[in-house]
Formats: structure tokens, C-alpha cells, sequence
């Protein structure tokens, strides 16, 4: 495992276009949550702001990128037959399965955190001179605040499973393009659904199923009680989203010639 783990970073690391990518993640998470931060405003008291879920909207931005790298860790080695030389080099194909999701994991921690925290940094310096200040209802936000720290964590947590939603969905179609088809369709179709039905029980079971809608719900700070599903609950939704695309992608990794 700790070799498989060292070929698969190296395979990450050595491809200038992922670092690109990884980097493309990081700056569009700060970039987006700090525009909407700096364009938002709180004029009265009660204006009904999630002023940490405002900082953090770049995530939605951000994960698309998570899903297009950890699709391209798999669909490049089918295009190229890499994947040939990686099963002859470790037959244990689990472990295959296994080193790929580990060095992703840890990869999207680490660019994670720096485009969340990054989010939630810039948010508390811009935010009160946008009116989310005391005399609003809103203290100065700061990760000491447990629904603050949890929506960073959570949100953290969010773009790792997205990416391992993405490496399960790659490793059944074996095709980069159908891969970050079916993950974008996913993340975007149950939302746009939502709107379409207009049946409050079947919209609130949608928002409960769907992994991008019941993931993001980590971000939420203001009116948690009303959410569809709870923040941890949500983002158990997404894991379950992850494990089972993973699951049935492990399955097709041994059962198929590579």
C-alpha cells in the first residue's frame, strides 16, 4: 500500500496540468467566496444573511475542479493505457483502488483547507465594513465559533468527497468526458429539479438526497433547525454518494481487463 501510495503521488505530482488544476481549486474558491463576500450587504438589523455560508460560496465553484482532477486520475491511465502498467506493477487491484483514494483524499484536504479557510479569512476582514457588524445581529466571525469552525471543516470534508464521488464514477465509465458529465449532472441536475417540482414533500426529499444540496448544508450557521437535513446528516449523504460510487467502481476494476 505505501508504494502504490508513492507511485500514485507521483503520477499526481508529475503531470504539470493537475497542479494547474489544484491550483485552479484554491483560486476560485477564494476568488468567488471573496466576491460575494465584498458585494454583499446587511443594511438592518435581521437582514436573514449566513454571512459564513456568503464567504464560503466558492466551494460550489471550487468542487467543480475537484471533480475534473480526480476524474483525470483515472481516465487518463484508461486513455493512454497507463492502467495497463499500474494492475501489472500492483495485481492487487483494492489496493489500487485504495492508494488512488488516499493520495486524492489528501491532496483535496490540504487545497481544500487553503481556498476554505482562505474564504472564511477574507469574509471576517471585508464583511463588517459590508454591514454584518453588532449593531446588525452579526459578531465578527471567527473559527472559535463552533458553527464556523464546522462549516469550514465540513466544507473541507465536502470537496474530498466530491472527489471521491468523481474517482468511483471514473473508474465505471473509464471515459474522462462521461465521467465529468454524469459527476457535473449530479451536483447540478437535483437542484434545478427541486425548482421544477413544486410538491413541498418531494422538494424537501430531493434536497435531502441530493449530494451537493445536502453537503452544502454544512455551511449553514443561521435557521439550522429549518434546513431539509441537518449539517453533519448532509454531508453523510454526500459519504454515502462516495462509498457507493466507489464501491461499485472497485467491483468494476476487478471483475474488468484494464
Amino acid at each position: 500500500m505505501r508504494y502504490a501510495g508513492r507511485s500514485e503521488w507521483t503520477k499526481l505530482r508529475t503531470d504539470a496540468s493537475n497542479g494547474w488544476l489544484l491550483l485552479g481549486v484554491v483560486a476560485l474558491t477564494l476568488a468567488v467566496g471573496a466576491a460575494v463576500a465584498m458585494t454583499s450587504r446587511c443594511d438592518a438589523m435581521g437582514c436573514g444573511e449566513d454571512a459564513t455560508k456568503l464567504s464560503l460560496t466558492g466551494v460550489m465553484v471550487g468542487q467543480v475542479v475537484v471533480a475534473i482532477v480526480a476524474v483525470l486520475m483515472v481516465g487518463n491511465e484508461y486513455s493512454t493505457g497507463m492502467m495497463q502498467t499500474t494492475i501489472a506493477a500492483v495485481p492487487r487491484r483494492l489496493t489500487v483502488l485504495l492508494s488512488k483514494a488516499a493520495v486524492l483524499s489528501a491532496v483535496m484536504v490540504v487545497a481544500g483547507a487553503i481556498g476554505v479557510f482562505g474564504s472564511l479569512l477574507i469574509g471576517g476582514m471585508v464583511q463588517p465594513g459590508r454591514g454584518f457588524t453588532e449593531a446588525h445581529g452579526y459578531e465578527a466571525m471567527s473559527l472559535a465559533d463552533s458553527a464556523t469552525l464546522r462549516a469550514g471543516v465540513g466544507s473541507v470534508l465536502y470537496l474530498a468527497l466530491i472527489g471521491l464521488l468523481s474517482l468511483g464514477i471514473a473508474l465505471i465509465v473509464r471515459s474522462s468526458a462521461t465521467a465529468i458529465g454524469i459527476v457535473l449532472g449530479l451536483l447540478f441536475f437535483f437542484p434545478i429539479l427541486t425548482q421544477v417540482i413544486t410538491d413541498p414533500d418531494w422538494q424537501r426529499l430531493l434536497q435531502q438526497i441530493a449530494p451537493m444540496t445536502a453537503g452544502l448544508s454544512v455551511q449553514t450557521t443561521i435557521g439550522v433547525d429549518q434546513l431539509p437535513i441537518g449539517p453533519w446528516e448532509g454531508l453523510g449523504v454526500v459519504a454515502l454518494w462516495a462509498l457507493g460510487a466507489l464501491a461499485v467502481g472497485g467491483a468494476m476494476l476487478r471483475a474488468r481487463d484494464a
